[in-house]
């Protein structure tokens, strides 16, 4: 399910027509975790908050025949605020509350940001329903495996897991994103641990930029996957559970029994762990050493012996499967532009190069080239070449297309009141009119302005501050340069722009490489290990040029204020941004 933001009773509205939908051919509809509001509330879970007979209550008529539903929602439970799954019975023509689970397990980290904004749960049991035994269960509540052995051992049969689980990792080789494909073998090994169904049922949609692939999936006893959502995709995906599958697999495979068994003794050791006692002192092992004697070979160093992780000349790791990623960055921006903020068109400024070029072919394969205006909008230096290559992807694509010169504004403004302008503050002049431009453009267009800038350039901060970074939405912002040299090959952008040196055409003749000292082949392998948590000391140590590790790390550490928003004088307990937070699309 795709819920939109906030809008609660857009969003019940839609689970009563999938239940409408589902009719008497249903036994139970398992919706996502959130899927009352979304995920990504922040502090505007405090207005959104309901409790379970409330959402009963807002929820209406069951009809006749209707199924049971499991519905994510944040709930208010005696005066505290949680990320709450619950289980309604259809029944005598009302949805009756059977049970609440509150999520135990609350992701801090990364993109997350749970246990900020709510309170994490402290029940773990199975309840029984209509329809069997069951247990629930929320998102990262199943990656501990601790939790779905509690509820196998209280007698559940059936696990349900509503989820939201933004999609990360769109790696070359890999049919989903790596983020999902994760999800299998955390999910198989309880259903075959515990002789379980576990049904997950996942977010769809895109929330501020982080894109929810969906992916639903029912896991059988044995571990076979007995339906699969597809990615990025609002619908219903139907799994039939046949009972005796779960018979069949405890026999084979009793391990649940045999956990019975042991369960008492379990109990102490669990108990003394959460004690903190019984921690013993493990000796270090020795090092490795040449003992000298025998003509045996020398004992190789920790650090020869790495095999995986950094490694000097190998970009494979930023290797994508691009069609896929192409898949994800359409869906973000039909999701960003039309649904979420209720536009139906876009603006660009279509430089020649190729991060300008691959938004412009994205924005025309999610919107339509009638719904894309490229601005092309020299100025009195600007290479003729770029000019040449923004009419060609421009013709390619069929988008709308402008041209606006801007030579006479900047150089109104410098003729008036600094004639001994620098080459550098010109350039940087000149990109800043091309913002004011695309704005004025969008406000008479009423379509909102696309940017092209991209993860590279983002961090090393090699782009003029608002000018580059100004357009509120951004698909290539997360893709290192050299991949979205990758994607424009896929997309079809002509080859004149892939090959052609990256230039920010500010100043004639001065390419990318030039001012940064390093090529994005050699810096965006040492952005990434950066990223990743590796040191400097650690890749010239693994075999890395230190003279490149020192030129992206002082770069990527002089620019981290380009990337965020004004510094405000913190002077209350409410400030924007530190205590006062709602999402961009709330």
């Amino acid at each position: 399910m795709k819920p939109r933001k906030g809008d609660v009773r857009a969003n019940l509205d839609r689970i009563g027509s999938l239940v409408a939908e589902a009719g008497s051919d249903y036994d139970l509809l398992i919706f996502p975790e959130t899927c009352l509001t979304g995920y990504f509330l922040q502090g505007a879970v405090a207005e959104l908050a309901f409790g379970a007979d409330e959402v009963a209550d807002m929820l209406g008529r069951a009809p006749d025949g209707a199924p049971d539903l499991v519905v994510g929602f944040y709930e208010r439970h005696r005066r505290r605020i949680y990320n709450s799954v619950v289980y309604f019975s259809a029944s005598g023509g009302r949805y009756l509350p059977l049970h609440v689970h509150r999520k135990m397990f609350l992701p801090t980290y990364g993109l997350f940001d749970e246990a900020r904004f709510v309170k994490p749960g402290r029940e773990l049991r199975a309840f029984d329903t209509p329809l069997g035994r069951m247990g629930m269960l929320i998102c990262e509540d199943i990656w501990h495996s601790l939790t779905p052995a509690v509820l196998a051992l209280d007698g559940a049969e059936i696990i349900l897991v509503p989820g939201a689980s933004p999609a990360r990792g769109f790696v070359a080789g890999s049919d989903r994103p790596a983020s999902i494909r994760r999800w299998d073998p955390i999910l198989e090994g309880p259903a075959m641990e515990h002789g379980v169904f576990v049904l997950v049922s996942q977010l769809v949609g895109s929330e501020g930029g982080k894109l929810f692939a969906g992916g639903s999936v029912a896991i059988a006893p044995d571990g076979t996957t007995l339906a699969r959502a597809p990615l990025f995709e609002e619908g219903v995906v139907t799994a039939v559970l046949d009972r005796t599958a779960i018979d069949r697999h405890r026999f084979e495979s009793p391990l649940l029994s045999d956990l019975e068994q042991q369960l008492p003794n379990l109990r102490d050791a669990l108990a003394r762990a959460g004690r903190g006692r019984g921690r013993e002192a493990v000796a270090p092992a020795p090092e490795e050493e040449d003992s000298g004697a025998g003509g045996g070979a020398p004992a190789r160093s920790h650090r020869a012996a790495a095999t995986h992780g950094p490694i000097p000349g190998d970009a494979s790791m930023l290797d994508l499967n691009l069609e896929l990623t192409e898949r994800a960055l359409v869906e973000f921006i039909r999701e960003e532009i039309v649904r979420r903020r209720g536009f139906e068109k876009v603006v660009i400024g279509v430089s020649g190069g190729v991060d300008s070029a691959v938004s412009l072919c994205l924005a025309v394969r999610a919107l339509g080239p009638k719904n894309v205006t490229g601005l092309r909008l020299p100025y009195a230096t600007s290479s003729p070449e770029s000019l040449e290559h923004a009419a060609m992807v421009l013709e390619a694509t069929g988008a709308v297309s402008r041209t606006l010169d801007i030579t006479a504004s900047v150089d109104g403004y410098i003729a008036r009141h600094e004639p001994d302008i620098s080459a550098l503050r010109r350039g940087n002049l000149a990109a800043r009119f091309r913002a004011l431009a695309i704005f004025d453009q969008s406000a008479l267009l009423r379509a909102l302005p696309l940017g092209t800038g991209n993860k590279s350039e983002r961090l090393f901060g090699y782009y003029t501050w608002h000018a580059d970074d100004s357009p509120p939405v951004n698909p290539l912002g997360d893709l290192f340069k050299t991949q979205v040299w990758a994607l424009a090959r896929h997309l079809g952008v002509p080859s004149e722009i892939v090959e052609k040196p990256a230039s920010a055409d500010l100043v004639q003749g001065i390419h990318d490489h030039d001012e940064l000292g390093i090529s994005y082949h050699d810096a965006d392998p040492i952005l990434h290990w950066f990223l990743r948590g590796y040191s400097p000391a650690d890749l010239v140590r693994r075999g890395f040029d230190e003279s490149q590790v020192d030129i992206v790390w002082s770069r990527l550490n002089a620019t981290h204020w380009k990337r965020e928003l004004p510094t405000v004088a913190v002077l209350s307990s409410t400030a924007i941004g530190e205590s006062y937070l709602r999402p961009v699309d709330y």
